[in-house]
């Protein structure tokens, strides 16, 4: 199973354009799609699951034609989006018995069998009579999972899955994800550079529509080596090393920025080097978009 992307281009009518010449080629696994908020991500998700047109370009899924056909993708597809909503006053059973029938399991039995399979897989089964209004947000991405896994699709699109989830839930999430990835093509679309660098083998880093990087993880930090240097500083000294240093990140530690900067040789000025990461490749890849965080 592959999937096949060729000069993807969507451009919306306030002419943004949300892709532009997108082309990757992704097979069986977990694929890490990465990128800040706004970068075109989710316009590609719903261009592959049919959910809006594009202006140009090709997408194959083996043979199916994504952009053509898009009737013969959805019978093996599976699709958790961004935001999964769910019926009120319903039970985790009776949600997925319902969407079982749209799918087009007529067959009760069938259906039984499998709404609880699909409850076991994701460790809800116990939880099967509950209302999933009721849920917590682990609880509703891993019931989201599960409907995306009815009708056995061969193309698994997961957007922002773990996006608000508690560390826990999160570790639940990455295993169910990893058994699956197993089997099918699942595309993890993130802005959470975690979620790449403990799932995905292979993956892109998008930015304004454009992919600017494409493959291993571990080699997008390998391209780094020898680049990235750390300083802790004083707050107020802040706007300086924006000026001086190509800045990658700035994190607080105990309420000091800690900053790492691009360079090629040592920039002295109390400069150490450290070992590259995944997220300083994030932030240079992006045009040295700047992450502060508090830790």
């Amino acid at each position: 199973m592959e999937l096949r992307i060729s000069g993807l281009t969507k451009v919306y009518s306030n002419d943004v354009k949300a892709l532009d010449e997108v082309s990757l080629t992704i097979g069986k696994g977990l694929f890490g799609l990465l990128g800040p908020n706004g970068a075109g991500k989710s316009s590609l998700m719903r261009t592959l699951a049919g959910l809006q047109n594009a202006d140009s370009g090709e997408v194959f899924l083996n043979e199916i034609d994504v952009l053509k056909d898009p009737q013969e993708v959805r019978k093996v597809l599976g699709y958790l989006p961004q935001e999964f909503g769910v019926y009120p006053r319903i039970t985790a059973y009776q949600l997925l018995d319902h969407l079982a029938v749209l799918k087009g399991i007529s067959n009760k039995k069938q259906r039984k069998e499998l709404v609880s399979y699909l409850l076991e897989k994701v460790n809800l089964y116990d939880k099967r009579h509950k209302s999933v209004k009721g849920f917590s947000g682990g609880m509703k991405q891993r019931i989201g999972i599960a409907q995306a896994l009815i009708g056995d699709p061969k193309l698994l699109i997961v957007d922002e899955p773990t996006a608000g989830l508690d560390p826990g839930e999160r570790n639940r999430f990455h295993n169910l994800l990893a058994d699956v990835g197993s089997e099918v093509i699942v595309i993890l679309s993130t802005h959470i550079v975690d979620d790449v660098r403990e799932l995905c083998p292979q993956m892109a880093i998008m930015n304004k529509g454009k992919i600017v990087y494409h493959g291993a993880p571990e080699d997008s930090i390998s391209s780094l080596k020898g680049q990235v240097w750390q300083k802790q500083i004083e707050r107020e000294e802040m706007e300086d090393y924006r000026q001086k240093y190509q800045l990658i990140s700035e994190k607080l530690i105990a309420g000091r920025p800690l900053i790492h900067v691009l360079s090629d040789s040592d920039p002295a000025d109390g400069f150490r080097q450290v070992e590259p990461s995944l997220e300083d490749v994030f932030f240079t890849r992006t045009h040295g978009s700047v992450l502060t965080e508090t830790a």
